[in-house]
């Protein structure tokens, strides 16, 4: 039984909870919160604990995730580093490449496995787009769009919110970093609890592949949609439809299939239990593959770049 430490009782830190909750072989034994109302929702014997230090040292635990604000995950993951300690840590990394760096440095020094949730990356239909991608010739272009009317937040902007899934998308099917970043804001607007706007961002890969993104979250609906382009066909990832992922004929890209397409079967595993997964299994087997974290790093140097852009 792999014991886990979670700081965070958010709405991401609801959904490890309540994920762990139904799992077998890992279990949730302390947790960091402020809220008094947080017990409540923990299963029995796991402990809340106010001090978030305090569970991200702790000696009985074997893994710790953070699922706290962005500009909070350095200075957490560092203080479970320093120990020793496997942490999983919600998306994005950080919210500064030069943080990035010195995490992954840090883990290499004290032998701690790093890991982070970028959830789609881990989604059975985004995983079997990327597999089925291989047999469909070359990648041509990829459209994401995501958003919704908020969460509005003070610490982080659309791009490093929604955009952190589709940039780990995009650098994930394209095996390579882009050679060109654009971004640009196209829409903004005053609202007090946060930031409010809606981005697009253009990736240029090398042979040619591109990339688009459209991020708001001034939306009407939510939106999370991914296609990407190949030469014999068009792969739809679309996590809020009935079928997640289909197959239409080959089409111009950023423009939309007609007709009916392929849906393809895929596992149900939820994302969320699917990292988990993973991070007991990475803690079980003392994995010290770093591609996962190699990758993060990746995001967050591709959206730091289109902040300086979308905030210039």
């Amino acid at each position: 039984m792999i014991k886990l430490g979670l700081i965070g009782a958010g709405r991401w830190g609801r959904a490890y909870i309540r994920t762990i909750a139904a799992m077998k072989g890992v279990r949730l034994d302390l947790l960091a919160s402020q809220n008094p109302e947080t017990a409540k929702l923990v299963p029995e014997g796991c402990r809340v604990l106010a001090d978030w230090l305090s569970v991200a040292q702790a000696p009985g635990i074997q893994g710790l995730i953070v699922a706290t604000p962005p500009a909070l995950h350095a200075e957490m993951a560092k203080a479970a580093i320093a120990v020793g300690l496997p942490v999983l840590i919600e998306k994005p990394l950080t919210l500064s490449l030069a943080e990035a760096i010195e995490l992954k440095s840090l883990a290499a020094a004290r032998s701690s496995f790093v890991m982070v949730d970028h959830t789609h990356l881990f989604s059975p239909a985004f995983r079997a787009l990327s597999e089925l991608g291989g047999h469909l010739g070359r990648l041509k272009t990829m459209w994401g769009e995501a958003g919704n009317y908020g969460p509005f937040r003070k610490d982080a902007d659309v791009l490093w919110d929604w955009g952190s899934h589709d940039v780990a998308m995009c650098l994930d099917l394209a095996l390579r970093m882009p050679e060109g970043v654009k971004a640009r804001r196209t829409q903004d607007l005053k609202i007090e609890d946060g930031i409010a706007q809606s981005v697009e961002l253009d990736l240029a890969f090398p042979e040619g592949v591109s990339a688009r993104i459209d991020l708001s979250n001034i939306l009407a609906e939510k939106r999370r949609r991914f296609t990407a382009y190949f030469d014999l066909a068009t792969l739809i990832y679309d996590d809020l439809a009935p079928s997640k992922l289909t197959l239409y004929p080959p089409i111009e890209p950023f423009t939309r299939p007609e007709g009916i397409g392929e849906p393809i079967d895929i596992a149900t595993t939820s994302p969320l239990e699917q990292v988990v997964h993973d991070f007991a299994d990475a803690i079980i087997f003392e994995k010290d593959d770093t591609s996962n974290l190699d990758q993060a790093i990746a995001v967050v140097a591709v959206l730091e770049e289109a902040q300086k852009l979308v905030t210039s």
